[in-house]
């Protein structure tokens, strides 16, 4: 049997539900653990090698603070592969939401110092390269699974082309959208999660970022259409796909 890939979870500005996820995946863990070892996963154990080499690392959250780069910055070095996982490390996710950034930290902190030097959430790929994604806020399950079979037969994750629209079609879901004039995201947002969220009669805020080739201009009339302003559209359009080009 080929030895263990060695990898690492690591986690910066998030709320955890990433990591959660894995750990929830609980029938399929022991399997996991015959082809990887986790030499770093905080939420995992309290043992953590911080200093070696790694096959694979993944990490979850945005990068707020100089201390959490410099961390961002050695896992680089030290991995052969880097996966980025969920909508903060894709995108800055909610973290990246925050306007008035001043005004923020003086209503959380008051005249109080901060612990440390802060600036505004960025994805990983602003700092370094990324050699995979895992999408979702937070990721399926299934996402998981998916990486580290991949990742055990020596390939990497590629992106899931299928929008979120594609599988409520399979799922015999009732549009949101167009039958029922509620601003959903499932036609520019790529899939992977069965549509979750339209399945129970909630729009899709697109947490797994932007499909190929989406369709935006399209869209943007769909959307103004369920009573939104255009700077509605674009804010809600750019929550988890940053900037883009919809022609206006």
């Amino acid at each position: 049997m080929n030895p263990k890939l060695r990898i690492a979870y690591q986690r910066y500005t998030s709320c955890g539900g990433c990591q959660l996820t894995l750990l929830n995946c609980e029938r399929e863990l022991p399997l996991v653990e015959k082809f990887f070892e986790f030499a770093e996963f905080p939420m995992l154990s309290s043992c953590n090698d911080s200093d070696c080499s790694l096959d694979v690392a993944l990490a979850e959250g945005s990068i707020t603070t100089p201390e959490e780069l410099q961390r961002l910055l050695t896992l680089r070095r030290r991995s052969r592969i880097l996966i980025a996982v969920g909508a903060c490390a894709l995108s800055g996710g909610v973290n990246a939401l925050a306007e008035n950034r001043d005004i923020l930290l003086s209503d959380i902190y008051g005249g109080e110092t901060l612990p440390s030097e802060t600036f505004p959430a960025q994805p990983i790929a602003t700092f370094v390269r990324v050699d995979g994604e895992i999408p979702g806020c937070p990721p399926e399950g299934s996402d998981y699974l998916r990486l580290f079979g991949t990742l055990q037969q020596g390939g990497l994750p590629t992106e899931y082309a299928v929008p979120v629209c594609m599988e409520c079609r399979l799922r015999e879901n009732r549009c949101l959208l167009v039958d029922g004039k509620q601003p959903c995201l499932g036609p520019v947002t790529r899939g992977g999660c069965l549509a979750r969220c339209p399945s129970y009669g909630a729009i899709c805020e697109g947490c797994r970022g932007m499909v190929p080739e989406a369709n935006f201009p399209e869209h943007f009339q769909l959307l103004l259409q369920t009573g939104l302003t255009a700077t509605e559209v674009r804010g809600r359009l750019e929550r988890f796909f940053g900037r883009y080009d919809e022609g206006y």
